[in-house]
């Protein structure tokens, strides 16, 4: 399973890095973004980390936590985190 944070949905409320703190952070404006890959959504979510994953995707209120089966195509800048 692949993961991304759409950045326009989320709200910085913190709980995405509260329920998984080695998979989400926040960039220098309060956004998340997920961090094994700086939110490009090519890199695979760790197995050790799914279980922390899907409370962390369950948990977000706007529904910003993106996931998909296969890696995410390449999107604009507002996507990264950079």
């Amino acid at each position: 399973m692949y993961s991304r944070v759409q950045r326009e949905e989320c709200i910085a409320c913190g709980l995405c890095q509260l329920r998984a703190p080695a998979l989400f952070n926040y960039d220098k404006e309060g956004i998340a973004y997920y961090r094994p890959d700086n939110n490009q959504g090519t890199t695979p979510i760790p197995s050790d980390q799914l279980a922390a994953f899907k409370q962390a995707y369950r948990d977000c209120p706007t529904g910003a936590i993106k996931r998909q089966n296969k890696p995410f195509p390449p999107e604009n800048k507002s996507t990264t985190h950079l």
